[in-house]
């Protein structure tokens, strides 16, 4: 780009996460502010390539900012993956006149922002995802919210559990990143977290810690597990076996995408979104904002792509040694 654009596109895509129309309502206000036409792309890149677009003005993106999901959709679109699906979608941006994109959603949706930046059309990724599991930013549009929600339902689960003298066993999303899960065990005091980046031992992790703090006179107990480690109900049976304690399993699936997001989630994406909105008005593309302490900045989106997100070795020492 050498000029600012004079309309731009923006677009959810993958999973949808709370604080998704915080950003959208920024990138909204951010270019109307400065003069740039909007147009909001429904159901993602699936929407761009079928041309589902309409023009977003002040009052379109009123009343959002505090609610979940997304007001333009999402989708997932594999076969964005090839190349002549993306020309495709290049000259639908060339006939809609959009001169740059904002993508919110995760590292497939930057993937793909990538490639569309590649064949001359700037975009702009802000990290949306209650998994928190981009590398380049310290913290994803979803987590906060998605991890309060996990926090309330586990409280919940714990005035039963502590009523009956049970063990609540907790299924939490995180099919490859055990962020949600990890978090949630410091928050909830869980006597054990199972997350899919460290291996464990069910006899000495789980088993051995609650036979030994049954001896100091608890006797309910919260175990959290992402859903990667893919073996829930088998962990939950072999609790009531080994310990002789009821245990129960509960699934919380989806319903950690929804719920009013927090003032931290529509703070940082009002931010990233207002940033977005600054990188393209400068002629900048192939750009993605991210969190790093608590200050908003951008990387080249290679970089970005090519950054491995680890978990805190620290945080696991913590939930490890505070839950007996």
């Amino acid at each position: 780009m050498e000029k600012t654009p004079r309309t731009i596109g923006v677009l959810t895509s993958g999973g949808d996460a709370p604080g998704m129309n915080a950003a959208i309502r920024a990138v909204v206000r951010a270019a109307n502010f400065k003069g740039i036409k909007v147009l909001g792309i429904q159901r993602g890149y699936q929407g761009l390539l079928n041309g589902e677009v309409r023009e977003l003005g002040l009052r379109d993106v009123c009343d959002i900012i505090q609610r979940g999901g997304t007001m333009l959709y999402t989708a997932r679109c594999p076969e964005f993956k090839e190349e002549a699906t993306q020309d495709k979608a290049v000259e639908m941006c060339k006939k809609l006149g959009i001169d740059g994109l904002v993508v919110i959603g995760g590292d497939g949706s930057f993937c793909g922002a990538r490639a569309l930046s590649n064949k001359g059309i700037p975009c702009i990724g802000i990290p949306g995802t209650i998994d928190n599991d981009i590398a380049s930013t310290e913290y994803t549009i979803g987590f906060d919210t998605a991890l309060n929600t996990v926090i309330e339902n586990v409280d919940r689960l714990r005035d039963t559990s502590q009523s009956h003298d049970r063990c609540s066993v907790v299924e939490v999303m995180g099919r490859h990143a055990g962020h949600i899960a990890l978090h949630a065990g410091i928050a909830c005091g869980a006597i054990a977290v199972l997350i899919p980046e460290r291996e464990y031992n069910i006899d000495t992790d789980i088993i051995e810690r609650m036979q030994d703090t049954l001896k100091t006179g608890k006797h309910h107990f919260i175990v959290i597990v992402a859903e990667g480690i893919e073996n829930s109900q088998e962990i939950t049976k072999y609790i009531q076996q080994k310990t002789g304690i009821e245990s129960r399993l509960t699934v919380l699936g989806h319903i950690q995408r929804g719920g009013i997001p927090t003032g931290k989630e529509r703070v940082f994406a009002s931010v990233m979104g207002y940033r977005a909105v600054e990188l393209l008005e400068e002629g900048k593309g192939n750009r993605v904002v991210a969190v790093q302490n608590s200050r908003t900045v951008d990387f080249d989106i290679n970089e970005a792509l090519n950054m491995h997100k680890r978990i805190d070795d620290y945080l696991y020492k913590v939930a490890y040694e505070i839950s007996i």
